[in-house]
C-alpha cells in the first residue's frame, strides 16, 4: 500500500516525511531525511512521519487497551487517580486540565505513564520532578506490559528523530545524545467525548497550546479533530489521520534551543466527529539536568537570544504549574 497516495492533497502545508533513511548505515541517506526535517521544522514544526518501524499490531493493541481502560466505571478509574501519585501518573478525569487560558476546561480524560522509578530510588528520594512509580489498573492484566513495550519503542524512535534534527541543524549527529540519556518521557492515553451540541464559549476537547518538551509523537485514531495554527494564513489547519504515520511536533525546548528558528506551534483538538475519539501522544522531554540554551549557529552574530538558559526540569515544572495551577 502506498501511504503517500493522495496525502499531500489532504494538506500540503503539513508534509509527510519518509524517515526510513534515518535507520540507514549510509550517512547520505540520513542527511537526505534531515533536509526534509529542516524545512518542516522551520515552517510549522509539524509533520507526519512514515516508515518509522513501529508495529501496527502493537499500535492496535495500545488503542484496544486504552479504550478498555476508559470504558471502566468512574469509581474503578478513580482508584488510580493521579492525585494518588507523586509523579503525575495515573488517571486524569474529564475537565481536569485547562491548556488554553481563559477558556473552559478541556473536554478530555486521560491516563499518564512514564519511566518506572521505585519509591526507594535516588531520584524519588531526591524528589525529582515526575519521578516515581506508575499506577496500573488491576482490572486489565495486559495493560502494563503493552504500554511499557510501546513506550520503549517510542523512546527509541524519538532518539533517531533527535539525531535527524541534529543533522538538520548542521550539527554533529550525536549532538543531542547527552540530552536523550535518562530522558523524561510521558505516555499519555486520551479520550475525547464528542463535542457538545451546545458547547460553552470556546469549549473544546483540548485548548490551543504548545507542547512543553522536545518532541511529541502522536498516534491518532480515525476520528480527526487535531488542528494546527498557520501564522501565514492566520487560520487553523486540519491535521487528519493518515494511516501508517505519526504526527510529530516540536515542543518549546526545541524552540528555545534554536532561538525560535525551529517552531513550537499552537495546536488544539475539537472532536466534531460525533464519535468517541482516542489518541496517544508520547512526550519526549530530555534529561532533567540538561541545560538548554541557544545553539550558537541558530542565530546571527548580532541577533539577541530570545530565551534565558534553563534546565529541562525547571522548564517542565513551570509548564505544569501554568496548566494545572
Amino acid at each position: 500500500m502506498n501511504i503517500f497516495k493522495g496525502v499531500k492533497n489532504v494538506n500540503a502545508s503539513i508534509p509527510v516525511i519518509d524517515i526510513s533513511g534515518l535507520f540507514s548505515p549510509d550517512l547520505q541517506d540520513r542527511k537526505a531525511v534531515a533536509t526534509e526535517l529542516k524545512q518542516a521544522c522551520e515552517d510549522k514544526g509539524f509533520f507526519y512521519i512514515a516508515h518509522h518501524g513501529v508495529s501496527t499490531a502493537l499500535q492496535k493493541t495500545v488503542f484496544e487497551q486504552s479504550k478498555q481502560f476508559f470504558d471502566l466505571p468512574i469509581a474503578t478509574k478513580e482508584k488510580v487517580h493521579k492525585k494518588h501519585s507523586i509523579a503525575n501518573r495515573g488517571y486524569e478525569p474529564l475537565k481536569n486540565q485547562t491548556l488554553e487560558a481563559g477558556t473552559p476546561a478541556d473536554l478530555k480524560e486521560g491516563f499518564y505513564a512514564g519511566r518506572e522509578y521505585a519509591l526507594d530510588s535516588q531520584e524519588v528520594l531526591q524528589k525529582r520532578f515526575n519521578h516515581g512509580p506508575n499506577q496500573w489498573p488491576e482490572q486489565l492484566p495486559e495493560f502494563q506490559s503493552v504500554m511499557q513495550s510501546y513506550q520503549a519503542q517510542l523512546e527509541s524512535l524519538a532518539k533517531y528523530l533527535m539525531r535527524g534534527l541534529a543533522l538538520s541543524l548542521e550539527l554533529d549527529e550525536h549532538y543531542f545524545d547527552e540530552f536523550c540519556q535518562d530522558s523524561l518521557v510521558t505516555l499519555r492515553l486520551l479520550h475525547y467525548p464528542p463535542q457538545p451540541a451546545n458547547p460553552e464559549p470556546n469549549e473544546k476537547g483540548c485548548g490551543a497550546h504548545t507542547d512543553f518538551g522536545a518532541l511529541t509523537l502522536l498516534l491518532q485514531d480515525q476520528q480527526g479533530g487535531l488542528q494546527v495554527w498557520d501564522k501565514n494564513t492566520e487560520s487553523w489547519l486540519d491535521a487528519p489521520p493518515i494511516e501508517g504515520t505519526y504526527v510529530i511536533n516540536l515542543g518549546d525546548l526545541i524552540a528555545r534551543w534554536t532561538n525560535n528558528r525551529y517552531k513550537s506551534t499552537l495546536h488544539r483538538v475539537i472532536n466534531q466527529s460525533g464519535q468517541q475519539r482516542y489518541s496517544v501522544p508520547f512526550f519526549f522531554g530530555g534529561n532533567p539536568d540538561y541545560q538548554v540554551q541557544c545553539i550558537a549557529n541558530c542565530k546571527a552574530d548580532n541577533e539577541a537570544e530570545l530565551f534565558e538558559p534553563t534546565t529541562v526540569e525547571k522548564h517542565h515544572v513551570e509548564m505544569y504549574r501554568r496548566t494545572y495551577g
